[in-house]
Formats: C-alpha cells, structure tokens, sequence
C-alpha cells in the first residue's frame, strides 16, 4: 500500500520520521521511506493553506496514492478537548473566505458566487466522506474544523467564529488537504493533537512538544494495525 503523509512542518512528523526506513528523496520537499507493508511519501507542505494546496496539488498531479493522510498540531475551540488530546478532523471549512459587510460576514454562498453544495462542498462544509479503515481512528473524537490564514487571538474574532461555524479546532492547513483529496475522490483522513485553547494568546499555555509526541505515537498505531 502507498500512503502520502502530509505535514505542514518537519517539527510535527520528526517523531515518526525516526521510525521508518530511508528510501530516497523524491523532491525537495517529499521522502520516500518504507514502513512494515508500507510505501510511504512523507510530504513537508509548509505552514498555510497556499503552501499546502501548491505543493499537494503539484505532488497528485505527478504521482499516485491509496490514501493520504494529514497530521499536525491544532489549537482547540472545544472546551471538552485537553491540551495534547488527538482528534479526527471529519470536516473543515474555509473560515475567512468572503465578505465583511460593517459588522456582519457574508460567505461566498451569500455573496452568491457558490452554490452551498457546488463540489466538493456539502453545504459550504468539505466533509470527509471517504475515510480510511482504521480501529484507531474509528476511537478518536470527531470534530470539524476551521482552516484560517491568521491564528486567531482577538477575544471578538474569537467568538465571532464560534458563533458563525461552531468549530471544535482550527489549523492552517487542514480545509485545503481536504479540497484536494476530495475532488481527486482520494481516500483519507486528517487527524491534530490539541497544542493550545483558542483565545488571547498565550504561549506559556500551550504545550506543542506534547501534541507532537500523541500525534505521533497515534500515527504509528495506525501504520500497526
């Protein structure tokens, strides 16, 4: 089986990285090594949505995969999540994407320039709906997400979001892998640990070496199984 893995920074995937066998280097920025059964592509997207979209869209274009899988860290909307918990992203939206209009936001739907349901969205939501098999994952708590160019911190922003999407998590990344994997009809799933609550920033409570050590060690539970 081949498996593209996509991480946005080396920091988030180093731990499994340790576990798998060198191949080769692919491109600059994909490795290929191996792992029990397993071809894997590691893919170290860069930090945002862009950077994700260029560099996936431009590896799928060229090469071929079973399944892709998203990892990384995420900040947390969801008061019920604890820092360094793993989740399994079953949907996520493009937050930002639209209009402000004085005090209120206009999406592309009320801008009429989608439709809420025009491919691959399911009512303005990219919704994961050709998942991977997996007994570990099936375990994980499913959330939705929230993918945004500007980590939010702004208390009225902040609940200005939760009021719009009810998110549970927010990344950088995370809407543009499943743009991608969805209108390609690749099997995948995106799955974040819990590095911080979303709120006025603070970094003193965030705890990054954390969610990279459970993401991690969740991963390779799934390559195990």
């Amino acid at each position: 089986m081949k498996i593209l893995i996509v991480s946005s920074t080396h920091l988030e995937i180093e731990p499994l990285v340790r576990k798998l066998k060198f191949r080769k280097q692919l491109t600059a920025n994909l490795t290929r090594y191996t792992y029990k059964q397993y071809i894997i592509d590691i893919l170290i997207s860069g930090v945002g949505m862009v950077s994700m979209a260029f560099n996936l869209g431009s590896i799928l274009s060229r090469r071929r995969y079973d399944a892709a899988i998203n990892m990384g860290i995420a900040g947390s909307f969801n008061p019920g999540l604890k820092i360094g918990d793993v989740v399994n992203i079953t949907s996520d939206r493009f937050s930002e994407m639209g209009a402000e209009s004085g005090e209120k936001f206009l999406s592309l739907i009320d801008l009429k320039l989608i439709e809420k349901d025009d491919f691959p969205y399911t009512d303005n939501i990219l919704v994961n709906n050709s998942p991977i098999k997996s007994l570990v994952l099936g375990k994980l708590p499913k959330v939705c997400g929230i993918t945004v160019n500007t980590m939010l911190g702004k208390t009225e922003t902040i609940e200005q979001v939760k009021h719009l999407f009810h998110p549970d998590v927010e990344s950088m990344e995370g809407a543009a892998f499943f743009y991608a994997c969805l209108c390609l009809k690749m099997r995948c799933f995106q799955i974040r640990a819990i590095s911080n609550f979303v709120e006025k920033r603070n970094k003193e409570k965030w705890n990054i070496p954390l969610a990279v050590a459970n993401i991690n060690r969740i991963l390779l539970e799934i390559l195990d199984e």
